[in-house]
């Protein structure tokens, strides 16, 4: 097990439950450990929370604080933590309790065993079923695009050793996924399986339209599926189109007749829908080369407790 370990959380909207998670945390790391460091990363919260983090740092040498200039999406919170952190493991967990501190020693043992990442998965789901349901397809979407058969064992509780950010050092967009671009770096991933609690306060900030939004950015931002997906459709409707050729000649030919006007509708209105269905996908990738093309920063730091960084847009 590692002798050095740093601790990365986003934090939105969590002031109240911050003092009772540091105070877990130390009791862990100090008994396994003979360096550690806990960043927070206060993602554009809108209550105290970074008065709350800043008293926090005060209190304790060993925990840091980073102010975000507003809300950036958790990923790229992690992003900022993880390029701020100075130990040999990095530790990415939840701001809630929901992941236990307890757990951590069980997913570093694992990570000893020779592996780069190993994510903490629930013995249960414990969101609602179209929570898990949605979160589950997301991890189908991410095992395919890292190309990892089967590993759907995805997780904001992980654990991974800080060279790996060496991968991803360049990596400057403002979408962000932190699994994926873990996959740029290693195959060696695993999974272990830890207590996950409920959570004692407030409600998940990901609504039905925000896990849908997740999985268009990881499709369209690290995967060129759709692209093959809406060439194969082409394809498939040019086949049939020839064989709607084959039928109406065949009609006219034999029968003496044409088809009328309703078949023709349908057939127009079948054909419109699928280049319609292909033109936005297109149109996806074409935002996404737009956005990239105005050099947008993953995030940007208003302050910070210590020297973590020099300048946020640039890291």
């Amino acid at each position: 097990m590692s002798n050095s370990v740093s601790v990365i959380i986003p934090v939105y909207n969590s002031s109240t439950i911050l003092p009772e998670l540091i105070r877990r945390l130390f009791a862990v790391l100090s008994m396994h450990f003979n360096q550690f460091e806990v960043i927070l990363v206060n993602d554009g919260s809108v209550d105290n929370s970074w008065e709350v983090i800043a008293g926090i740092c005060n209190e304790y040498s060993w925990v840091k604080g980073i102010n975000m200039m507003r809300n950036y999406g958790q990923h790229n919170a992690l992003l900022c933590g993880i390029r701020a952190a100075k130990y040999e493991v990095v530790v990415t967990m939840d701001d809630d309790l929901q992941h236990p501190p307890e757990e951590i020693p069980i997913l570093l043992a694992k990570l000893a065993e020779g592996f780069d990442v190993v994510y903490g998965s629930p013995k249960t789901l414990p969101h609602s079923w179209w929570r898990n349901l949605f979160s589950s397809l997301i991890k189908q979407l991410l095992s395919s695009i890292i190309g990892i058969a089967n590993f759907r064992s995805f997780s904001a509780f992980r654990v991974f050793k800080t060279e790996l950010r060496e991968a991803f050092a360049e990596y400057h967009n403002p979408d962000v996924n932190i699994d994926v671009v873990f996959s740029w770096g290693t195959t060696r991933f695993s999974s272990v399986i830890v207590e996950h609690a409920p959570r004692e306060i407030g409600t998940s900030n990901y609504s039905f339209w925000k896990l849908f939004n997740v999985a268009i950015q990881v499709i369209t931002s690290f995967s060129t599926a759709p692209l093959r997906i809406a060439s194969f459709i082409g394809f498939a409707f040019m086949f049939f189109g020839v064989l709607i050729f084959v039928y109406v000649i065949y009609v006219y030919i034999f029968l003496s007749t044409l088809p009328g006007f309703p078949f023709l509708a349908s057939i127009i209105a079948l054909f419109s829908g699928a280049q319609l269905f292909a033109l936005g996908i297109l149109g996806e990738y074409l935002a996404k080369m737009f956005l990239r093309s105005m050099n947008r920063p993953p995030y940007v730091v208003r302050e910070t407790t210590t020297n973590l960084v020099q300048d946020g847009a640039n890291q």
